[in-house]
């Protein structure tokens, strides 16, 4: 991925991939009856040995109107910095602020991305493996609300708000909005977020619905597939 404007195309591109291949809502802040609300992880405890590409829901674990796909290793690099706002080989500022490296290797990094045709918008499941804890990256997008990330000449602003975290059976949780806007002045795509994280042993669950539009995020979809990822995760 060479910068934000080639990352929409990277993205769009996607989309048409998966086109071709294939409860109380009152915000972002609501949350699902009867489901505990997780604990702050501090420490990993625990080992998923069940490979991370078999823990993805199926595509017919998807709602209806999303078709989903799994991602190859390059498509899925190319997913994860959309989802961040921060292409691989990007500048960030303040660079403490930048996403650590991922591994994308077998077994490290796995991606299935449901695509709604009539609003090209996606609905995105990265599962990651990590020796950190939720808490760490907790911690870091509070204080990182505002970031500048520069690839090949083109400047962008992320914005990342923590929102109340979902009630969950995962051991940590959190839910964030983000927005990536181009420089004034500038061409391109604003991309929209609404992202849940939960973390089960040494297995990292993030879900992100996306977006070219301001229309307000699926949450009721994003919540589905997390718990229904975060069940499956826990039963391996």
């Amino acid at each position: 991925m060479t910068g934000p404007v080639s990352t929409k195309g990277a993205v769009l591109a996607v989309v048409s991939a998966v086109a071709v291949l294939a409860s109380t809502t009152t915000g972002c802040g609501s949350e699902t009856p009867g489901r505990p609300v997780a604990a702050q992880q501090s420490t990993i405890t625990e080992y998923v040995s069940a490979v991370l590409a078999t823990l993805l829901p199926e595509p017919s674990q998807f709602p209806a109107r999303y078709p989903a796909v799994v991602l190859p290793q390059e498509a899925a690099a190319q997913a994860v910095g959309d989802l961040t706002g921060v292409p691989r080989g990007a500048t960030v500022l303040p660079r403490d602020c930048a996403p650590p490296p991922q591994d994308f290797g077998p077994d490290r990094t796995a991606v299935a991305v449901g695509t709604d045709n009539d609003s090209r918008a996606t609905l995105t499941v990265e599962l990651t493996r990590t020796t950190v804890p939720l808490s760490v990256l907790r911690e870091q997008l509070a204080r990182c609300g505002q970031m500048r990330v520069s690839a090949t000449g083109t400047t962008t602003s992320v914005r990342t708000e923590l929102q109340d975290p979902p009630r969950t059976d995962a051991e940590d949780a959190l839910a964030l909005r983000r927005t990536v806007r181009p420089d004034a002045g500038r061409t391109g795509l604003t991309e929209s977020m609404y992202t849940l994280v939960g973390q089960v042993g040494d297995v990292r669950i993030t879900v992100t619905y996306m977006t070219f539009s301001d229309a307000e995020p699926d949450t009721a979809a994003v919540r589905e597939v997390f718990a229904t990822t975060v069940e499956k995760v826990r039963a391996a």
